[in-house]
C-alpha cells in the first residue's frame, strides 16, 4: 500500500521518494514496524487473554517445574501473524503472486492452530485437535498450496525444480515428466511433488510447534532463521548475486525479502515478551503459522533442502519425538529422557535458561553454514 503510493504514484513528484524502491530499505522498515506493533500492542494483547482467561493448560506428563507456568496468557501467535501481515501489505508490491502465496500459508497455517488451541481453551486441557485431525488439515492445505504453485509453474512464474547444496548442476524436477505425457498415467506425474511439499511444509509446521516448549525457544530460532531467509531471499531476488552464487535467479522473490523481514522483525517484538520467564506464549496458532510461512518461502525460492540446515535445531527436535515414539512402540524403551529434545536436558538438570541460550547458539551456527553452502558448489 505505501509502496505503491509513496513509490509508483509520489516519486514521479517527490523525487527522495526514490529509496521505497529499494527492497532494503521497505525490508528494514518491514521489520521495524513488525516489531514496533509487537511491542505496543503486546501489553493490550496480555491483558485481553488474562480478562478472557485464555491461559495457557500444561501437559501432566510434562516436566514438573513447568507445572507453575499454567495460566499463562497464550495464542499470543494472533499478534505476531497481524505484525508479519500489516508491515507486508504496507511495505511490498502487492502484484508480486509470491507475497500473496506466502501470506497465504502464514494465515492458513496459523488458523489451524488458532482452533486447536481454542479448543484447549474449551476443553481446559493441553489437548485440542486429535493427532490424526490436526495432520488431516496440515496435508490437505499443503496440497491446495501446491495446486496453487502448479499454476504459477503454468504462467511461467515458478518452476518445480530442487536445489541441492554443494551440487551447482544437481536439479531433479519433481514432476515425472514421464508420466505427464501420458494420459493414463498424468495424475501419477505430480504424485512426487505434491508429497514433497507436503512433507516441507507440514514438517516445518510441527517442527516449530514441538520446539515450542521454553519460554523464548522457539520464536529466538525463528529470529535466527527468518535472518537466514531474509539473505537467501534477497540474493535469490539480485540477478547478479544469484549469478555469482549459483542460485536460481527470479526478480520476483526480491519481494519475499520484505516478507521475512517482517517475520524476523515481529519474532522480535515478541521475543520481547515471550523472553524468560516469559509473560505470553505464541500458542499452535503462532508456531503453526511461523513454519508454514518459513516452509513456503524456502519452497518459493527453491532452498527446501537449505531449510534443513537454517531450521536445524527445529529439524532436530523433530527427530527426537519421531525417535523417541518409534522407539517405544517398537522396542518398548525410551531413548531420550523425554521429549522433545529440550525436555531431555530439563530431566538432566539443565537450567531452562541455558537450555534456550545453547539452542539458540546452536540454530545460529547452522544458519550460518546453510549461508557458506552457497558458494560451496
Amino acid at each position: 500500500m505505501l509502496y505503491y503510493l509513496l513509490y509508483q504514484q509520489l516519486f514521479p513528484a517527490v523525487r527522495p521518494f526514490r529509496v521505497f524502491g529499494f527492497v532494503t530499505f521497505r525490508t528494514a522498515f518491514a521489520s521495524l514496524t513488525a516489531m514496533f506493533l509487537c511491542i505496543v500492542l503486546g501489553p493490550w494483547l496480555i491483558d485481553r487473554l488474562r480478562e478472557f482467561q485464555i491461559g495457557q493448560h500444561i501437559r501432566e506428563d510434562g516436566p514438573k517445574s513447568h507445572q507453575k507456568k499454567a495460566g499463562t496468557p497464550t495464542m499470543g501467535g494472533v499478534l505476531i501473524i497481524i505484525a508479519v501481515v500489516i508491515p507486508t501489505l504496507l511495505w511490498t508490491n502487492l502484484r508480486d503472486p509470491y507475497v500473496w502465496v506466502a501470506l497465504l500459508a502464514l494465515v492458513s497455517y496459523g488458523a489451524i492452530g488458532f482452533f486447536d488451541d481454542y479448543a484447549k481453551i474449551l476443553k481446559r486441557q493441553n489437548l485440542g485437535f486429535t493427532a490424526r485431525k490436526k495432520f488431516a488439515l496440515q496435508v490437505l492445505l499443503a496440497f491446495g498450496l501446491a495446486v496453487l504453485l502448479l499454476m504459477m509453474r503454468s504462467r511461467g512464474i515458478y518452476n518445480t525444480n530442487i536445489n541441492f547444496p554443494f551440487f551447482k548442476q544437481f536439479r531433479p524436477n519433481l514432476l515425472i515428466e514421464s508420466f505427464l505425457s501420458n494420459p493414463w498415467t498424468y495424475p501419477l506425474g505430480f504424485v512426487g511433488f505434491f508429497g514433497f511439499v507436503a512433507l516441507v511444509l507440514v514438517g516445518s509446521s510441527n517442527a516449530v510447534n514441538l520446539t515450542d516448549g521454553l519460554d523464548g525457544l522457539a520464536i529466538g530460532l525463528m529470529v535466527v532463521a527468518s535472518g537466514a531467509l531474509t539473505i537467501l531471499t534477497y540474493a535469490s531476488g539480485h540477478s547478479v548475486f544469484a549469478d555469482y552464487l549459483g542460485l536460481d535467479a527470479n526478480s520476483r522473490a526480491a519481494e519475499l525479502t520484505v516478507f521475512c523481514g517482517a517475520l524476523n522483525g515481529a519474532s522480535l517484538g515478541f521475543l520481547w515478551y515471550n523472553a524468560h520467564p516469559a509473560e505470553i506464549f505464541m500458542g499452535d496458532v503462532g508456531s503453526l503459522s511461523l513454519g508454514g510461512g518459513m516452509a513456503m518461502v524456502a519452497v518459493l525460492i527453491k532452498q527446501e533442502v537449505l531449510l534443513l540446515f537454517i531450521g536445524g535445531v527445529f529439524v532436530v527436535e523433530a527427530v527426537s519425538v519421531i525417535l523417541q515414539v518409534g522407539s517405544y512402540k517398537l522396542r518398548g524403551k525410551r531413548i531420550f529422557k523425554m521429549a522433545p529434545l529440550h525436555h531431555h536436558f530439563e530431566a538432566l538438570g539443565w537450567q531452562e535458561s541455558k537450555i534456550i541460550a545453547r539452542f539458540w547458539i546452536a540454530g545460529l551456527v547452522m544458519a550460518l553454514f546453510a549461508l557458506t553452502t552457497l558458494k560451496l558448489r
